[in-house]
């Protein structure tokens, strides 16, 4: 489970990255907190 929330959470800042440099800011910020809230080394929403 460890293994599949940081996928997500790689995929989500790439998003993240991407939509910024696609000048859409605020969803760029937005994927790139939710991805490290995700991720195992941030505070998890799923434990």
């Amino acid at each position: 489970m460890e293994f599949i929330l940081w996928i997500l959470a790689v995929i989500l800042v790439v998003f993240g990255i991407v939509r910024l440099i696609q000048k859409q800011i605020l969803w760029g910020i937005v994927l790139i907190i939710v991805g490290l809230l995700v991720g195992p080394g941030g505070v998890s929403i799923f434990t």
